[in-house]
């Protein structure tokens, strides 16, 4: 049997929205399998949580620069977020988004760019040696179009262009690029408040897809609904999931009383021409990291050669 923890049961809880003790059956019940826990309990009607959202444990600088008919967005990690306040760690980050967007995402060769006289390895491990903690170019992403712009947004800007979430958008149009440029902005603002999975139900993992309705046909059918019922069923509930999952689907957080897709459409008139969102890469700081949690009192033990001071409550054998 899996060892349940409190941990466990507390992420169950804050990504699901469930009881207690709920989340520690459904974990129970899936021999500690977070995902399958998290289906256990939709299933059961006791989430209404379709995906837990990745923690934030690194810390550091997304950068998103735009020119044109091209954009970036590079993650450059630390390991305190005192050195994301740090000029000289925010000069990094500016350059690294700079040379990306002259020699494209591959993080290998941004490293090997030169900056002048060094390279950008030379550069990050420099900055090492100066601020005097671990610093890391983790991945970059990049966007052209042939006609068009590629708009960006940064949630949180410490500095312009970087900050803790960064987005870019790409739109081809034959259209007036200034009109296009600020519907880009605006389109670029709602994926990073809306985190689309895809542009439509196309572009989506058929894994997630399939997930989904599992997990809807389940739900019916542990109430005894008849299979034809739940096919039918299922496929409304996919409807409803991709208006909440894919760009085009989603209400416009600018004006939620129409889709992505309509708004993009009245918006034709105005910029005067045809527009298709090309693409878009959103960078939220450390997802998908989980930075370990350390138990500072037992390290300062350690460190002296001491035991740990026991907590409030706990008996010393």
């Amino acid at each position: 049997m899996a060892n349940i923890t409190a941990a466990m049961v507390k992420d169950l809880r804050e990504s699901t929205g469930a009881g207690m003790m709920d989340c520690k059956a459904a974990l129970t019940e899936n021999g500690g399998d977070m995902q399958a826990a998290q289906d256990w309990l939709r299933k059961k009607g006791l989430s209404k949580a379709a995906k837990k959202a990745g923690r934030v444990a690194a810390e550091g600088l997304i950068g998103a620069l735009t020119s044109g008919k091209k954009g970036v967005v590079v993650e450059v990690n630390s390991e305190t977020d005192f050195v994301a306040r740090n000029e000289h760690f925010q000069g990094l980050v500016k350059m690294i988004a700079q040379v990306a967007l002259d020699v494209g995402a591959d993080v290998e060769k941004i490293k090997a760019a030169k900056v002048g006289s060094i390279t950008v390895e030379a550069a990050i491990a420099d900055s090492i040696a100066t601020i005097g903690e671990n610093q890391t170019l983790r991945r970059a992403a990049a966007l052209e179009v042939s006609e068009g712009v590629v708009s960006s947004y940064v949630h949180g800007a410490v500095i312009e262009g970087a900050g803790k979430l960064g987005v870019i958008v790409a739109l081809e149009s034959p259209g007036k690029t200034d009109e296009l440029a600020v519907l880009g902005r605006q389109l670029a603002m709602h994926v990073a408040a809306a985190n689309p999975q895809a542009i439509d139900a196309a572009g989506l993992d058929p894994e997630l897809v399939k997930r989904e309705k599992d997990v809807l046909a389940d739900k019916y059918r542990q109430q005894g609904k008849p299979e034809n019922v739940i096919e039918k069923i299922v496929e409304s509930g996919l409807k409803t999931y991709y208006k909440e999952v894919t760009l085009l689907e989603q209400a416009f957080i600018h004006d939620s009383g129409k889709s992505v897709a309509q708004a993009l459409k009245e918006a034709e008139g105005k910029v005067g021409g045809p527009i298709k969102v090309a693409g878009f890469v959103r960078y939220a700081l450390g997802e998908g990291i989980e930075k370990e949690e350390s138990d500072f009192a037992a390290e300062v033990a350690a460190a002296s050669g001491q035991k740990k001071p026991p907590a409030a409550g706990e008996t010393v054998a």
